[in-house]
């Protein structure tokens, strides 16, 4: 493979890599590094990782988790400290969860966003407080609420007036006021994907602020619910300040007109860095930022600082995250003008990341298990799966003799890869090891074809007959 006629197919931000060996510190966990070549993750070696769990293989860095919980949690509440208020971190579950990662963050301090009964599951199998959870979901069922309700659950985040209603009916007679948020969308328009944004009117989430206004009112007419905050969620891989901080004024606006409430969710949707060149805000200087303006509309408008709270789930976990692959196929294509794109098939896809095809999300990939001397060479790394839009990294750099039976790692994939995983294809999804300290240790089971088939109702029959 040549990289010397390969650059007009690349994407304009992606730059030909002095070293295609070396590993970018913005999208690897702190541990990564190479020793004799091969990657190490968490002090384990990707090589006896892929040996003895099989790819394609998720990996999780425990302690860069903890680590990013941890400074999440201290940047926020020093924030908040500055102008007398508290701040509260709620994990956004939906990113990753599992029993392992439910318990790092709430040992770290942290709370739990659910947004489903099965992730309510899990996060109580893990031994979660349900006063330290929140629900969401824009569809919540009568049995759903009642469940919350009957566990006492800490918050439900109400999104549709359908909602209130059946909130009223399971709370009649309850031992106990439910605390309830209301979802607010502030009409600030996230700079990311259509997909991703989440507070522009025109969406399935919450209410505006007029109707936000028509929601209180019913929410404080039944008995056996409490207002307690409003909620605001504008998107998702968002990397500034700005957006965050427009919608806290109009959020704060709103809170003031109410009365003033105890607590201001402004949500989460913070980004992280998938390529070299991106450059996501410090956590430390966005919830200064978001912070100080929420703290200045509060002043401006004469009322108190309320509790603060934010969830991040990417954030947290995302970059702690990398996908090992075996390299299968090497396929150089000619395009027009005289360009080659080389096409590096992996033995997963979009089964176990379907982000690339969702959003058209980009990632970066080294080869894991060696280095190479060879000149870098523009690939684009596929999966197995028989669609044409199954792309693992649309574009990159790798050694030009990369060559079946490499071992290929994809970083920043903890957010949402597990979480969206599919069996398309009849593709068994992969496991989920935790590395820390140099062990590494299965935290999800991965699932076979066996059990794929064990499913399947006619065949089971066939079994027992």
């Amino acid at each position: 493979m040549s990289s010397s006629h390969d650059r007009a197919a690349a994407e304009e931000w992606l730059l030909v890599p002095d070293d295609a060996n070396d590993l970018a510190p913005v999208v690897w966990p702190a541990s990564a590094s190479r020793r004799d070549g091969r990657l190490q993750i968490g002090g384990v070696d990707a090589g006896e990782l892929a040996a003895r769990f099989g790819t394609p293989l998720y990996v999780l860095d425990e302690h860069e988790v903890r680590g990013r919980a941890r400074r999440a949690l201290a940047a926020f509440q020093r924030a908040a400290a500055r102008h007398g208020a508290e701040a509260r971190v709620y994990y956004a579950g939906k990113a990753f969860l599992s029993a392992a990662v439910a318990q790092w963050v709430l040992e770290e301090g942290l709370r739990i966003d659910v947004a489903s009964p099965g992730e309510l599951a899990v996060a109580l199998a893990a031994g979660a407080d349900p006063a330290l959870l929140g629900l969401h979901g824009n569809n919540k069922s009568a049995s759903q609420l009642a469940r919350a309700v009957e566990i006492g659950i800490g918050t439900i985040i109400v999104d549709s007036v359908d909602e209130i209603v059946r909130l009223a009916s399971v709370t009649d007679g309850a031992s106990r006021r439910q605390p309830v948020l209301i979802r607010v969308n502030t009409g600030i328009h996230a700079e990311t994907h259509d997909f991703l944004a989440t507070a522009h009117e025109d969406q399935k989430f919450g209410f505006s602020l007029d109707g936000a206004r028509e929601a209180a009112a019913l929410v404080r007419a039944i008995p056996g619910v409490e207002l307690v905050g409003l909620h605001c969620h504008i998107g998702s891989q968002i990397f500034g300040s700005e957006g965050f901080a427009a919608s806290a004024e109009r959020l704060v606006a709103l809170h003031a007109e109410l009365g003033g409430l105890d607590v201001l969710n402004l949500g989460g949707g913070f980004g992280i860095a998938y390529t070299r060149d991106q450059r996501p805000a410090v956590i430390e200087e966005l919830a200064d930022a978001v912070v100080d303006a929420v703290a200045s509309t509060c002043a401006r408008l004469d009322v108190p600082v309320p509790t603060l709270v934010f969830e991040p789930g990417r954030a947290i976990v995302g970059t702690a995250g990398v996908t090992l692959y075996e390299v299968g196929t090497v396929k150089p294509v000619a395009l027009e003008g005289g360009h080659v794109r080389t096409y590096v098939s992996v033995d997963g896809g979009m089964s176990d990341n379907a982000r690339p095809a969702l959003y058209g999300a980009d990632y970066s990939a080294r080869i894991a298990s060696r280095v190479s001397d060879a000149a870098p060479a523009l690939v684009r790394v596929v999966g197995s799966h028989c669609e044409s839009g199954d792309i693992v990294v649309n574009a990159e750099y790798l050694p030009a003799d990369v060559a079946p039976g490499d071992l290929l790692a994809v970083p920043a994939t903890g957010a949402y890869c597990f979480s969206l995983s599919s069996n398309y294809n009849y593709m068994p999804r992969p496991p989920v090891v935790a590395v820390r300290d140099a062990e590494a240790r299965v935290i999800v089971h991965g699932e076979t074809v066996d059990d794929l088939l064990a499913r399947d109702a006619v065949l089971a029959q066939k079994g027992d007959s």
